[in-house]
């Protein structure tokens, strides 16, 4: 069953246009006056100059499908979740929705400043057609999950910008629409938030609503959505599987993030003993990869050109995560062979394997340093010198396995268990009373 149609859709906005807003008389006043003077101004009269937000956008989203919505700052996205919500109309193009829609778009959207967060949420489940008995039974779960408890009765003008986005999702979440429009729900709310959130809206998954999903955190989006829409400058690029999508958009314009490569010794980084010449992160087929899935080996590749042998140059790395962590430090001395081995001046490709199943989700940053010992010296010092994801999709043979909520923790090894019941007669025989016939 379709849910969404979206056909030839074109947005058009006139630069330099205000929205209009409720006022006084008198402000009302004032802005005809500007309107006149600005056309006494215009040196061509009744000339407009027009932007283009979407331009011919078509998709069809089905029933039970998360989508994930991606593209650069300007792309179109929030637009098209506005125009989605009702909010704005298309200036070209139709929109059609089979369902019950619930919106999180940018902080501000959505509730009355004047009204306390108790009217807000009464007032968004009418207009979502709920009616007020059903809107009761969700009320104390609403008000949890937003953790706003000692303000619900407060003007949500009073809010902060968090308190705020913590009872919009709360309410879009608990309110049970069919389709769910989330735009940037990351952006704002501390950690446990965001997971929080990421938990319900795996939940939707689950049990079969449509989401529409905006995000620039790829490895969320990955991990929610199978499906990625791509937008560039307005226009749908790309739409299909989500680690197909997101490899386009990562190595779009500036290359890859998880490849940098310097064109020869006078230009990269080091010194006259080592200098980079390229740092890669590939998958297990040799592909460079800025999304890794998380049952999947990968490499991190390093080649630098050792200008003085007798120095006997290492690499190390220190992958970071997103907050800052470093997870792991290593060193190809680990490899005796290559320690022991005869160096000669030229060209270094150094290679560390590291197994499927071993590290968490998220962003996952390099540093990479050429460094030699005895004495202690650093000859190369990189900070992000190239980025991927570690996906993990809930699906598979996974740590994972059937849970979508938080799994802590900077390591996620496939560790071994072992698991044992004892028969029925040894529980007998051990006299357990609930087995005596």
């Amino acid at each position: 069953m379709t849910m969404i149609v979206v056909d030839r859709v074109t947005k058009e906005y006139q630069i330099g246009e205000k929205t209009a807003a409720y006022g006084t008389l008198r402000d009302a006043g004032t802005r005809m006056m500007r309107r006149a003077f600005h056309r006494l101004r215009s040196p061509r009269p009744g000339g407009r100059q027009l932007f283009q937000a979407l331009n011919e956008v078509s998709f069809e989203v089905r029933a039970g499908e998360t989508v994930g919505v991606i593209g650069r700052n300007g792309a179109g996205k929030s637009t098209l979740l506005k125009l989605l919500g009702r909010i704005t109309q298309p200036t070209r193009g139709s929109i059609d929705l089979y369902g019950r829609v619930g919106c999180l778009l940018e902080v501000g959207t959505g509730f009355h400043s004047e009204l306390s967060g108790r009217e807000n949420v009464y007032l968004s489940g009418a207009i979502l057609g709920m009616r007020r008995a059903d809107i009761q039974r969700q009320f104390d779960a609403i008000v949890a999950f937003a953790e706003v408890e000692r303000f619900i009765d407060t003007p949500v003008k009073f809010y902060s910008s968090g308190m705020y986005m913590r009872l919009a999702f709360a309410v879009a979440a608990h309110l049970h629409p069919e389709i769910l429009l989330i735009d940037e729900v990351l952006a704002v709310g501390d950690a446990n938030f965001q997971r929080r959130c990421l938990g319900k809206i795996e939940e939707f998954r689950s049990i079969g609503r449509t989401v529409l999903f905006v995000s620039h955190n790829m490895a969320s989006v990955v991990r929610l959505c199978p499906r990625v829409i791509l937008l560039e400058g307005g226009r749908l690029v790309a739409d299909g599987p989500a680690d197909q999508v997101t490899r386009r958009y990562l190595q779009s314009d500036t290359g890859s993030p998880a490849e940098r490569v310097w064109t020869g010794p006078t230009n990269a980084p080091g010194n006259t003993v080592a200098r980079l010449h390229a740092v890669r992160v590939r998958d297990e087929h040799g592909h460079i990869a800025p999304t890794v899935d998380i049952r999947r080996p990968f490499q991190v590749e390093v080649e630098y050109w050792a200008l003085e042998p007798r120095a006997r140059a290492t690499v190390s790395l220190h992958l970071i995560n997103e907050d800052g962590v470093c997870l792991l430090v290593t060193n190809d001395f680990n490899n005796r062979v290559w320690w022991e081995t005869h160096r000669e001046a030229g060209l270094v490709r150094t290679v560390l394997e590291v197994p499927g199943n071993f590290m968490a989700e998220g962003q996952v940053s390099v540093l990479a340093a050429v460094c030699s010992y005895n004495p202690d010296i650093v000859h190369v010092y990189e900070r992000d010198v190239v980025s991927f994801q570690i996906v993990d999709r809930s699906e598979g043979d996974g740590v994972r396995g059937e849970y979508g909520g938080t799994w802590p923790g900077v390591v996620r090894p496939m560790l071994e268990w072992r698991v044992e019941q004892p028969s029925v007669e040894s529980r007998r025989a051990a006299g357990n009373p609930a087995l005596k016939s």
